[in-house]
């Protein structure tokens, strides 16, 4: 197993996001807002309170606000700062202050596995974070810091699951699971076998892999000589399969799984966008209170 603690995340952010255009025609679909908020921050936000605070951005052409909005904006402090707007101004330089942001362009979308391939240098031997921006955790559900525990604990890597309807398996790569003897937490299991997207029929479990990963460096190797899978892309789900069945932690093997009973919002499609946005915005004191009763009214006129 390799050693170290985990002290790096690494965030794919190189799709095109073609499911909400033409909004992304000219905007990285990681900087639309939820309320009021890019969704790539409450992601490093996340990594942050987790305590990583180096984050490798995996980028694609197109993404350069993602490191306008890391960076400082001179001009935009200043003025603030002259007028006196400190509320305006910490709000401007929180996103600078997270951490500190590293970008490494993919090249060509080869799927989520040759994404994380690209951080191999980066972050060399260590173990590592996979955050995905479509999967928005709530952070008074602490999943990474989790997640984190059980690797310096376990070794290998380990994986989110959520249980979704058997029916909507196929939106997602799929985990077989086996209780951990004398574990004295049912929602810690053992992966056994991943499969990607499969059939309701295929699929081993209902248990669905979510966009949080903690990775062993053994990984890199494996996505090395791992073969295009399903829509002819790299699948890290894949190379999770081949850790998953050598169960030895000291060779950087072993996939523990973490069943996620808490609150996670899907902005990984239109639909699920504006779920995320009312319910977050609902729960805001300076917005519920007048929103809510809107809502009502509004839900009571269709």
């Amino acid at each position: 197993m390799s050693g170290g603690v985990v002290t790096k995340a690494v965030i794919p952010a190189a799709g095109l996001g073609t499911r909400f255009l033409p909004a992304t025609k000219a905007t990285p679909k990681e900087m639309l807002p939820v309320v009021d908020t890019p969704a790539i921050q409450l992601v490093v936000e996340e990594a942050a309170a987790a305590g990583l605070d180096d984050v490798l951005m995996v980028t694609g052409r197109n993404k350069r606000p993602l490191e306008d909005h890391f960076d400082h904006a001179g001009e935009l402090e200043a003025m603030l700062a002259a007028k006196g707007d400190t509320e305006k101004l910490a709000l401007v330089t929180h996103s600078s202050n997270l951490a500190t942001v590293h970008y490494v362009r993919q090249g060509e979308p080869r799927g989520l596995g040759h994404a994380v391939g690209c951080a191999a240098k980066h972050v060399g031997d260590s173990p590592f974070a996979v955050l995905l921006g479509d999967d928005l955790i709530d952070p008074r559900d602490p999943l990474l810091q989790k997640m984190i525990a059980l690797r310096g604990s376990r070794g290998g890597s380990v994986v989110a699951l959520l249980e979704v309807p058997r029916d909507q398996i196929h939106l997602y790569g799929c985990a077989a699971v086996e209780a951990i003897d004398g574990g004295d937490d049912p929602d810690v299991v053992r992966i056994t076998d991943l499969v990607e997207k499969p059939s309701v029929e295929e699929a081993p479990s209902s248990y669905a892999v979510i966009g949080r990963y903690v990775l062993d460096p053994a990984v890199f190797g494996v996505l090395e000589t791992t073969e295009p899978g399903r829509g002819g892309e790299i699948q890290l789900t894949d190379a999770l399969r081949t850790l998953a069945r050598d169960i030895d932690p000291a060779d950087g093997g072993g996939v523990t799984g973490v069943v996620f009973r808490g609150r996670r919002y899907d902005t990984g499609d239109r639909l699920s966008y504006l779920q995320a946005v009312v319910r977050l915005a609902c729960e805001r004191e300076d917005l519920g209170p007048d929103l809510i009763p809107w809502l009502k009214d509004f839900v009571a006129t269709l």
